[in-house]
């Protein structure tokens, strides 16, 4: 039997901005974890520098 290929049709009324603003909103949710991660990396690395040059 031969494999079938899906097709997916989604019908969106709302403008392209809130579709667009909705889409970041469930990325940004999604990835929360890996995003608090990354910025508390960044400030300690930020911090070290900063104690680096103060000595």
């Amino acid at each position: 039997m031969a494999k079938r290929k899906l097709n997916y049709r989604f019908h969106n009324p709302n403008p392209v901005e809130v579709t667009a603003e909705y889409i970041l909103k469930v990325m940004i949710e999604a990835n929360v974890e890996k995003v608090e991660k990354v910025l508390q990396e960044e400030m300690e690395q930020r911090r070290e520098k900063a104690v680096n040059t103060d000595n």
